[in-house]
């Protein structure tokens, strides 16, 4: 392998976004089912944006209005609800209060009210408690489990009339102009060649009036909607990989804790959490940016270290791990924000538009928040018969005139402090920025895309799990019930000149263990993968594969 000055560039090895399986400008099928508003993705944004238009179709009929029978659907690629969710996640409360005014707090699918925090800066050995930082202050808020506010969230929806269609990717989107008119799902049942098996299902079209694009982090849709488009933001969209495990343990934490520091390397933007679920239950992971700079920097090997210190392991060391799983954050902030979030017959709302303070680690109610405002630029635009891109900016205005824009706006510019700075630096930056509200240091901080960061080729560090605290790749993608058949297709789009040096990135950069170097290849094994989306952003390109592939998570 070349010295530790060897220098690799992600993007020079990523194969483009496939627009051409992705825009589809032929008619949808014949027998294509018709819905009036259609949201993709069954996540937070997807089922309150749901939920919101169901309510308000049904009080303008009761009032007399003409809109009568509006067909709302909710596509989900898992194969139950909220099989595929996961978040740290401490909530905050503001957006679902609002869809469910008549609510109190002790009705909503929380754990627990957030009671003591503490923060640390670690090192290898130690834990130093630092005073709680503005932006991570969690008073009056809710220790929760993403997975069981969305099964929620979809019974909320099902009780409204909400048709939810599970098991069922949208691969493509079907366009007539500038106009989204519905989408194609994901065969299944193909065999690894490609060709029908014995359980083939062909895709299905789904047709709508307004199309609302929830798919979450990394959404493949509007992505190529927004290159489609070209739509464009002030900064690129950035990522960071988190990686979660639920553990039951014999005592009970006390406290929502954060740190900072080890074992994410200096020059890396990251750090981790640990949650108290239940009296016995934990939650914990760790989230580092992917513009990290080695070939050899691995967050899951990362966290399986973290445990090691005496501040996670005398918890964990006589409990046991019962659930693993990983997914993508957008960090960009305000900046990467796209300049339209709208257009004809569609809207990007949640994750897949960025909205997410990472400051603070905050997304959900944003996501929540964004659906509803979608929802009600939908009902508007039905009542006026009018779903073009003119009517829909009202989405877009009432995002900017909310705390979602007002949030990320103040905060703008901490995270790319740290693309910026070295650790040190950036935290006196972003001290200022959140004294000053983001005034100081005035300015955009100017940020560039993941893959474009160049990486040192360096070896790894040797590591062996002893499977009773710290664990492989393999045994943790067992714990996120990953019941993928092996014989799938492959659902990832390999880029060229696949060196071993690539291929040691791509082994490091996915927690799921998809990617293994076999001497001078690459060896890609798709039916680990768990829909993270890291390979999307440093590696080969992330499709939608058949319905029900991936993780089954439970309490994530």
């Amino acid at each position: 392998m070349p010295g530790s000055q060897a220098k690799l560039l992600p993007s020079a090895h990523q194969a483009p976004l496939p627009l051409d399986r992705l825009i589809l400008t032929e008619s949808p099928d014949a027998e294509a089912v018709p819905m009036d508003v259609l949201f993709v993705g069954g996540g937070p944004a997807g089922l309150a944006g749901a939920i919101a238009l169901a309510r308000l179709v049904k009080a303008d009929n009761e009032a007399g209005g003409d809109l009568g029978d509006v067909q709302i659907g909710v596509l989900e690629k898992a194969g139950a609800l909220g099989e595929h969710s996961l978040s740290g996640a401490v909530v905050n409360p503001i957006a679902i209060r609002a869809l469910f005014p008549e609510l109190k707090d002790e009705d909503f699918p929380f754990r627990a009210p957030v009671g003591g925090e503490r923060v640390y800066f670690l090192t290898g050995s130690r834990a130093v408690r630092i005073p709680t930082p503005p932006t991570m202050q969690n008073h009056g808020y809710h220790i929760a489990s993403l997975c069981e506010i969305v099964r929620w969230l979809g019974e909320k929806a099902e009780g409204l009339g909400v048709n939810i269609f599970t098991g069922f990717p949208a691969a493509s989107l079907f366009a007539e102009g500038q106009r989204v008119t519905g989408v194609r799902t994901a065969p299944s049942g193909l065999a690894r060649s490609g060709d029908p098996g014995s359980g083939y299902a062909p895709p299905t079209d789904i047709t709508a009036q307004i199309t609302v694009l929830a798919e979450g982090t990394r959404g493949t849709l509007a992505q190529a909607y927004l290159e489609w488009q070209r739509v464009a933001s002030d900064n690129p969209q950035i990522y960071a990989l988190g990686v979660k495990e639920i553990w039951e343990t014999l005592r009970p934490l006390d406290a929502v804790v954060h740190t900072l520091g080890w074992p994410v390397p200096k020059d890396c933007f990251g750090g981790s959490f640990m949650y108290p679920l239940s009296r016995n239950l934990v939650a914990l992971g760790l989230v580092v940016g992917l513009d990290y700079k080695r070939t050899s920097d691995d967050v899951h090997e990362m966290l399986q270290r973290m445990k090691l210190h005496p501040l996670f392991r005398d918890l964990l060391e006589s409990g046991e791990m019962v659930e693993w799983g990983a997914k993508t954050i957008p960090e960009g902030g305000y900046y990467a924000l796209p300049k339209r979030r709208h257009g004809d017959g569609l809207m990007i709302v949640g994750d897949s538009a960025g909205f997410v303070e990472v400051a603070s680690l905050k997304g959900i109610h944003y996501a929540m928040q964004s659906g509803m405002f979608a929802a009600r630029a939908a009902f508007n635009a039905l009542k006026k018969k009018d779903t073009s891109s003119a009517s829909l900016k009202e989405y877009d205005a009432m995002v900017e005139g909310s705390f979602i824009a007002k949030d990320l706006y103040r905060r703008r510019n901490m995270r790319l402090a740290f693309q910026e700075s070295n650790f040190y630096v950036a935290g006196i930056k972003a001290g200022l920025m959140t004294v000053t509200g983001g005034a100081l240091p005035g300015g955009k901080i100017a940020s560039r895309p993941d893959a474009v960061v160049p990486r040192e080729v360096t070896p790894p560090q040797p590591f062996v799990p002893d499977g009773k605290l710290t664990f492989s790749k393999l045994d943790a993608v067992f714990k996120s019930g990953n019941a993928t058949r092996d014989d799938i297709p492959s659902h990832l789009i390999v880029g060229p000149d696949i060196t071993p040096e690539v291929a040691e990135l791509y082994t490091h950069m996915c927690p799921a263990g998809v990617y293994e170097r076999d001497g001078e290849r690459l060896v890609v094994s798709p039916a680990n993968c768990i829909d993270c989306k890291a390979t999307d952003v440093l590696g080969p390109r992330w499709t939608p594969r058949e319905g029900g592939s991936g993780p089954k998570y439970r309490q994530m």
